[in-house]
């Protein structure tokens, strides 16, 4: 697998489109409800490609080949007060290809960027009920609390998120 930031392409465009209604299809609470058209997550990642144009965000894509297994998304766009932080968000990986490192390479890859970028802080937050508490505890996340009911689940119901932060 080869990760890289992301550029807007058809091809790529493509891709994010359907990585984002595969995973909020399988119940991934990034942020939109089931069923999400690909209209509205093309509409999404157009916002996002754009963002990052403007370097106010990075997001990394790994490959394999062709294929698109996952992405995660550096936020750089922080307040004037904050420029030491940035946040981690829309982990997404290909359901074919949970389970085997694709999230951890992101994850990795996007703290490395932060550092080049001067960041000595992340933060991220995760969905109590099926969200990857544990993946960011194995990579030396630390807990910081949760918010009940925070969102719906993207099939209903509510659930909290978890937040967590690591010095980088």
């Amino acid at each position: 697998m080869t990760v890289r930031p992301l550029r807007s392409t058809p091809e790529t465009r493509e891709q994010l489109t359907g990585l984002l209604v595969a995973t909020v299809e399988g119940g991934g609470s990034v942020g939109f409800m089931h069923p999400l058209t690909s209209e509205a997550a093309a509409t999404f990642w157009d916002g996002a490609l754009a963002a990052a144009e403007r370097d106010e965000r990075i997001i990394l894509g790994g490959w394999d080949g062709p294929q698109l297994l996952g992405t995660v998304t550096l936020i750089l766009n922080m307040p004037p007060n904050q420029p030491h932080r940035a946040e981690i968000a829309k982990m997404m990986t290909h359901p074919g290809w949970r389970g085997v490192g694709v999230a951890t390479a992101l994850l990795r890859a996007a703290e490395a960027l932060a550092v080049q970028r001067g960041r000595t802080l992340l933060v991220l937050d995760t969905a109590s009920d099926g969200g990857a508490a544990g993946l960011y505890e194995r990579a030396g996340y630390t807990f910081a609390g949760e918010v009940p009911d925070y969102a719906l689940k993207p099939h209903g119901g509510l659930t909290g998120t978890r937040l967590y932060w690591k010095r980088i």
